[in-house]
């Protein structure tokens, strides 16, 4: 049975539908880093109002995800080797502790079902054949999943409120879809396993190096594409 996505917030306004796409599109790439947002052309293309838009476009503008500069307006931040160390930094240092405090305080529960989604994980044709390893958000992330586990408010407002999707952004452009798939694959695995034997230290050493290396990785695909 598939694993289901119950961290979905609902659709319920205009504004959260326009949000929920835009957010997707720019994620994914289908709106490029560093595009310059119009907002009676995004009006149009999308029936609504230009109230209703600014309000997604300041929910966006929240989760880093565009920029509001005066007398410039609004735009899709760039994906930069500068900014990619700024947030991995940050990053490193943050999900290695949340490793380490999901090995004391995650449930036996919530390791099992870890585990089980992670063998969900191995079972997609991409990470068979070695070419990319996609991960929905939420809770069919591993990443999301891990800083959950930790039940640390804080940790939980910073990495998937404020950061969440910026750092998705990087992932899914320059890091999911690589020949570094299958290793990312068994470095979660044994970052599960030390959670599942309670060895916070060994738990947050593997998160770090994992981080590290898919900031390498992602840090030169940036670069080949700029040159």
């Amino acid at each position: 049975m598939p694993l289901l996505n119950p961290t979905q917030q609902p659709i319920v306004t205009t504004a959260d539908k326009i949000f929920t796409t835009l957010q997707s599109d720019i994620v994914e790439g289908n709106i490029a880093a560093g595009t310059k947002i119009s907002e009676p052309e995004l009006a149009k293309k999308y029936d609504v109002s230009r109230a209703t838009l600014r309000e997604a476009l300041s929910r966006l503008e929240k989760c880093h995800l565009i920029e509001k500069k005066p007398n410039v307006g609004a735009r899709v931040i760039d994906c930069s080797v500068e900014h990619l160390l700024d947030i991995y930094l940050v990053r490193e240092a943050l999900e290695g502790m949340a490793c380490r405090l999901a090995a004391q305080n995650m449930s036996d529960e919530e390791i099992v079902d870890m585990q089980n989604m992670l063998k969900a994980h191995g079972e997609k044709q991409d990470l068979k054949d070695g070419v990319g390893y996609y991960q929905e958000e939420g809770d069919l992330d591993f990443h999301y999943r891990v800083i959950q586990g930790a039940h640390n408010i804080q940790l939980t407002e910073l990495l998937l409120g404020q950061l969440y999707h910026v750092i998705r952004m990087y992932r899914c452009q320059f890091g999911m879809n690589s020949p570094r798939a299958s290793k990312a694959f068994t470095e979660h695995a044994a970052i599960v396993q030390a959670i599942a034997d309670r060895d916070g230290e060994l738990a947050e050493i593997l998160m770090r190096r994992h981080i590290a290396a898919s900031r390498k990785n992602i840090e030169n695909k940036i670069q080949q594409v700029s040159a």
